[in-house]
């Protein structure tokens, strides 16, 4: 194997250290992903530069310029502490000519915008929940046709940033004071969708033009009352000791073989649909009936080595090693 050059981005408060010893639990939970992708890149053999970026795009450049990297490994979803600017990092990677790994910028536009994401995948016929959006400042007016319950979500931000059990409502009362803690908490417009009661599943894809798609990973609560409605909270996918308490966990799911098969061509359609490359994590609902529903499409997620995406890699005989690797090699053989 080639030894390669490769420049790191992320947060700079999540660049980590050599070793986890020592370490706080909650530090570790904050850096994670890049610890395990700079460790697993080191132990391929390669040299990495990690380099935290939050606000100055200098500091991208003078990197390029001194170490020449064969790639650029994008661990960032934001800049200036505005989710919707992903997308400008790797546009401006693009004007470099400098080869980067994970989704290009018009598949970040087109998937970051639920909404939007929505109204694409809907003309291509793909089920998806009935929704509105209430856009920052405007008075919330439920449009007659979308019923009760709703989920309440910011339009905008990923890894259940704002969901909580009270996002979920089923008056007008309940509507209005959800979409008032997104819009003053969370700081963008809120998109309330057709709460769909069933199993949350992932579908991991990668690829650019060929596309893999790997098995199937659901959510599992144990401890849910029979009657409680499985929400992936913040508290669900972020704090360990409500992890601990509740039972949360993620495993392949259970899926009888069409089921599987059907998964895994939507989700390739969808992952065409929304243009997007590198590798990506497509979410559903599958409720009681047996339809699955689309909920939202998330470019360059999570891979730590213990999370969904890496997790079911693993379950198709790929280890984390060979993952990265796959995702460095999409990157490379993206620029043309």
């Amino acid at each position: 194997m080639k030894r390669l050059r490769i420049l790191a981005l992320m947060y700079p408060d999540h660049v980590p250290p050599e070793s986890l010893e020592g370490q706080d639990e909650k530090d570790i939970l904050r850096w994670r992903a890049e610890y395990d992708v700079i460790t697993c890149l080191k132990k391929l053999g390669h040299r990495v530069l990690p380099l935290g970026v939050q606000d100055e795009l200098q500091p991208i450049r003078d990197a390029v310029a001194a170490l020449e990297p064969h790639v650029v490994f994008n661990l960032l979803e934001e800049f200036h502490w505005n989710a919707l600017y992903d997308h400008n990092i790797v546009s401006f990677l693009e004007l470099m000519r400098v080869a980067y790994t994970g989704c290009n910028p018009r598949g970040l536009v087109l998937s970051r915008g639920k909404a939007l994401s929505k109204k694409l995948l809907a003309y291509h016929r793909i089920p998806i929940p009935a929704f509105a959006v209430f856009p920052l400042g405007r008075r919330v007016k439920r449009p007659p046709k979308l019923g009760f319950p709703l989920i309440v979500k910011s339009l905008t931000e990923h890894a259940s940033l704002g969901i909580a059990r009270a996002s979920l409502v089923d008056t007008d009362e309940e509507l209005a004071e959800r979409v008032r803690f997104i819009h003053e908490n969370v700081h963008t417009d809120a998109i309330a969708e057709q709460f769909i009661d069933g199993r949350e599943l992932y579908s991991s894809v990668l690829g650019n033009t060929r596309l893999q798609t790997l098995p199937t990973w659901e959510l599992v609560i144990e401890k849910i009352a029979p009657n409680e409605p499985l929400i992936a909270t913040a508290k669900v996918k972020h704090d360990l000791s409500y992890q601990a308490r509740r039972g949360v966990r993620l495993q392949a799911a259970d899926l009888p073989e069409p089921m599987e098969a059907q998964i895994g061509r939507l989700s390739r359609r969808i992952y065409r649909v929304l243009e997007l490359s590198g590798y990506a994590r497509i979410d559903y609902r599958l409720d009681n009936d047996g339809v699955l529903w689309f909920l939202d499409a998330n470019p360059n997620p999570d891979i730590s080595e213990s999370e969904e995406v890496a997790s079911a890699a693993k379950s198709a005989g790929m280890g984390y090693g060979e993952l990265i690797q796959r995702i460095v090699s999409l990157g490379m053989s993206a620029l043309k």
